[in-house]
């Protein structure tokens, strides 16, 4: 089909797809380092479960993976070496994947307390 060429690269892909369509660029492309911003957004359990998978594949030690996500489902597949909370661009909290299943129990509220930033609605 010659329209093919033309059309955008993720045209009428579903969310998921796009998501897979970007690991399967990231084990293509086998960057040093790899930014990963809200990965899990949009995916159903099937889909999160064939991205994590991805990721954890191109995890190595000569590698580096800054994943950021809001929800902490994602790290059920992915087992973070660290954990960094920013707020307002800054990183108000670290630790490992306990921090990010206290952040589930707890909210945003605890952490930024100290920095004298409220939670938006």
């Amino acid at each position: 089909d010659p329209d093919l060429v033309k059309r955008s690269v993720n045209e009428g892909f579903s969310g998921g797809e796009k998501k897979r369509n970007e690991i399967l660029q990231l084990a293509l492309l086998n960057p040093k380092l790899a930014l990963l911003d809200e990965t899990d957004s949009g995916l159903d359990i099937d889909a999160l479960r064939i991205v994590s998978e991805g990721v954890n594949n191109f995890r190595g030690p000569q590698k580096a993976i800054l994943l950021v996500t809001h929800y902490q489902r994602i790290l059920d597949y992915i087992s973070p070496d660290f954990v960094h909370v920013l707020v307002d661009g800054k990183i108000v909290k670290s630790g490992d994947a306990e921090l990010a299943l206290e952040l589930e129990q707890k909210g945003y509220e605890w952490v930024r307390e100290p920095t004298g930033t409220k939670v938006q609605s």
